[in-house]
C-alpha cells in the first residue's frame, strides 16, 4: 500500500509550480499511465491514470486539505481494476 488517495482533476487545472527537475517516471503493464515519483523522497504526489488519461490524479495526502469544506472519500476495488474502472471515467 502506498497510501494514495486519489483526487483527479482535469489536466487543464493542473499546474506544477516546483520539482520538475526531481521527478522520475515510469510505467509498465499496458504503459498507458504515467507514475511520476520524487527521486530525493520517493513520493508519489501524482500521475496521469490510464482510466483518465485527460486528468491527473494528485495524492490527496500530499494537498493542504485546509482549503476544502469537506472531503469525500469513495471506496474502490482495485484488486479488480479492469472489472470496475469504468466507474473511475466520471471522476475527471
Amino acid at each position: 500500500m502506498t497510501g494514495f488517495l486519489h483526487f483527479i482533476v482535469l489536466t487543464d487545472h493542473f499546474s506544477l509550480k516546483t520539482g520538475r527537475e526531481v521527478l522520475q517516471k515510469y510505467q509498465f503493464n499496458t504503459k498507458v499511465a504515467q507514475h511520476l515519483f520524487c527521486l530525493n523522497c520517493g513520493v508519489k504526489s501524482y500521475y496521469i491514470p490510464r482510466s483518465n488519461p485527460n486528468g491527473i490524479s494528485i495524492n490527496l495526502n500530499c494537498v493542504d486539505q485546509s482549503s476544502f469544506d469537506q472531503i469525500h472519500i469513495e471506496n474502490f476495488d482495485g484488486q479488480n481494476w479492469e472489472e470496475n474502472a469504468a466507474k473511475l471515467a466520471h471522476l475527471a
